[in-house]
């Protein structure tokens, strides 16, 4: 009988351990988020301007809630970066919010079409009013290594090896223009650019409260969310 108790015991332990590590917020980098920055249109003179290639760029996201988490994507529309002397010195790309698709939930069950429906709606996105976001970059510069120190710690699928540039600009979502720091691997190649990233941020700073309130208790939504930029550019 005791064996029995304890067994029991132990199963709840560790489903109540599993249910408390499938829905925390990813480990990754915080991106550093501020009031919107000046660009300095002077920094791309003279400056090759790559066209970013919307077919291979993607912005991946990740949600998460008590009782687990959402994962999908948003389409790029179109941008420019600009490249002088084999650095980053301006650029932008546009968003389709519209476009947000989920991954977690097959696509044929009538609980993704509910979700993607949620996320667009005035509780998150907004679609209707703000069809899209934008980025523009404000200023690359070069990694400083001293920042890995707690890397170790991060989760592997949600962070960079090796990052090679910390990227500032801003985030205009929602109407909302928020400067934002984070860190990047960028790779350039035979006339092409790629930059990837992976970071925190809070939907808050950006007008998207909704659920965010941890008295909802298992409602409760937080507001961390994991953003990957994947952008590829090319002449």
């Amino acid at each position: 009988m005791k064996t029995t108790k304890l067994v029991k015991l132990a199963l709840m332990l560790t489903a109540a351990f599993l249910f408390v590590k499938c829905s925390n917020s990813p480990k990754s980098d915080t991106a550093t988020t501020d009031t919107a920055k000046a660009v300095d249109s002077t920094a791309t003179a003279e400056a090759n301007t790559l066209n970013v290639d919307a077919a291979s760029s993607k912005v991946t996201w990740v949600g998460t809630k008590l009782a687990g988490k959402h994962n999908g994507t948003f389409d790029v529309k179109e941008g420019t970066l600009s490249v002088k002397e084999g650095k980053i010195v301006g650029g932008n790309f546009i968003i389709d919010i519209k476009s947000l698709k989920d991954l977690d939930i097959p696509a044929e069950k009538e609980g993704n079409a509910k979700l993607v429906g949620h996320l667009l709606s005035k509780d998150f996105f907004e679609a209707e009013k703000f069809p899209t976001s934008t980025f523009e970059v404000v200023s690359v510069e070069e990694y400083n290594a001293e920042n890995d120190k707690d890397r170790e710690k991060l989760d592997k699928e949600y962070s960079l090896e090796n990052p090679t540039h910390m990227i500032t600009g801003n985030l205009e979502l929602k109407g909302v223009k928020k400067s934002i720091k984070f860190p990047a691997k960028v790779t350039m190649a035979d006339g092409s650019v790629t930059a990837e990233a992976k970071f925190n941020i809070n939907r808050k700073d950006w007008g998207m409260s909704y659920g965010a309130d941890e008295s909802l208790k298992d409602k409760f939504i937080r507001p961390t969310v994991h953003i990957g930029l994947n952008i590829t550019a090319k002449k």
